[in-house]
């Protein structure tokens, strides 16, 4: 049998899709599945064991007549059995009824008669029970399982050896990040600081790592100034950046990758949110995974002192 998955969307998406994932491997382990994604969302495949092929398209491109003809003939060569859609175009739904999927499972909607089963998109509850709710058409009715990743061994070593050079290792660490600058989701750099001070005043001895990279290099500049004491890590892909928050001791952070994955590895979590719903990313009745939501939707608006109240209130 071979199975299809269309997920629109970037690397935190994915993520969240993990879950579906692995309850359709444990429904039909000889399966070979396939994702169809869009290319800035690859690098999360690193992590997750149930794929066979990461196949690529832009969803949100301008495709014209040809970009759907050369979809149409990668689907066509792989004779799928069964497509997963996650995309709302009418266009995607077309294009597997063409093929002759002979199952097509996805979201009701206008054109869902495209379709051979479709669920309702019940998009208020945490987005990776939005996905899993696709396997019900299956007859599916287990609960959605608990995010998680698998660990490369290159990374897990990658991730004690920088452990070891920032000599984090034996200590335990705690890790900060904030990838959102110059938008409404960004964290004031004062207010961090606020919160890194109040922590080595009661914490002296548990060192505080900052995660850098090609998105938040100005804030951890910003951060570092002044303050030789903090440390800084740059993880170079999305399997070592998990084996680093693996180890942290706990992970304080605004809506990001860097969050997905700190509930995958099961790192206790205090994110940040601002205009996203902290009940659609975070799990829901989870005691490792706290949400502030700012009252008035801007990060910026969150006192450090509710921060705070979060982290110490073991």
């Amino acid at each position: 049998m071979r199975i299809i998955a269309l997920v629109p969307g970037g690397i935190s998406e994915q993520i969240l899709f993990f879950p579906t994932l692995e309850d359709l491997k444990k429904q039909y382990p000889k399966a070979a599945i396939d994702v169809m994604i869009e290319p800035c969302a690859k690098a999360a495949y690193r992590v997750c064991p149930y794929v066979n092929e990461v196949l690529v398209f832009d969803y949100r491109d301008r495709n014209g007549l040809a970009d759907y003809l050369n979809l149409l003939g990668i689907i066509r060569d792989r004779e799928y059995d069964m497509a997963l859609s996650f995309s709302q175009r009418w266009t995607i739904g077309l294009l597997l009824w063409l093929n002759g999927i002979p199952i097509r499972i996805g979201y009701k909607n206008n054109a869902s008669w495209f379709l051979s089963d479709s669920v309702p998109l019940k998009s208020e509850q945490y987005a990776a029970h939005k996905y899993h709710d696709l396997l019900q058409a299956l007859g599916i009715q287990s609960s959605c399982p608990e995010l998680k990743v698998t660990l490369p061994k290159e990374d897990i070593d990658w991730a004690e050896a920088e452990q070891k050079r920032l000599d984090i290792k034996e200590s335990g660490y705690i890790l900060i990040y904030d990838s959102s600058e110059g938008s409404d989701n960004a964290y004031p750099v004062a207010k961090w600081r606020k919160i890194v001070e109040d922590i080595q005043q009661k914490q002296p001895d548990l060192p505080i790592v900052l995660l850098r990279d090609s998105e938040n290099e100005r804030w951890v500049t910003a951060m570092t100034e002044n303050r030789p004491n903090l440390k800084v890590v740059s993880p170079p892909d999305l399997g070592k950046l998990a084996a680093i928050v693996a180890g942290a001791n706990l992970m304080v952070c605004t809506d990001s990758v860097p969050m997905h994955l700190s509930v995958a590895v099961g790192t206790y979590t205090i994110a940040l949110f601002g205009s996203t719903d902290a009940t659609k990313l975070l799990p829901p009745n989870s005691e490792r995974s706290i949400g502030i939501q700012s009252p008035t939707k801007k990060v910026a608006d969150i006192e450090p002192e509710t921060v705070l109240q979060q982290i110490w209130r073991g």
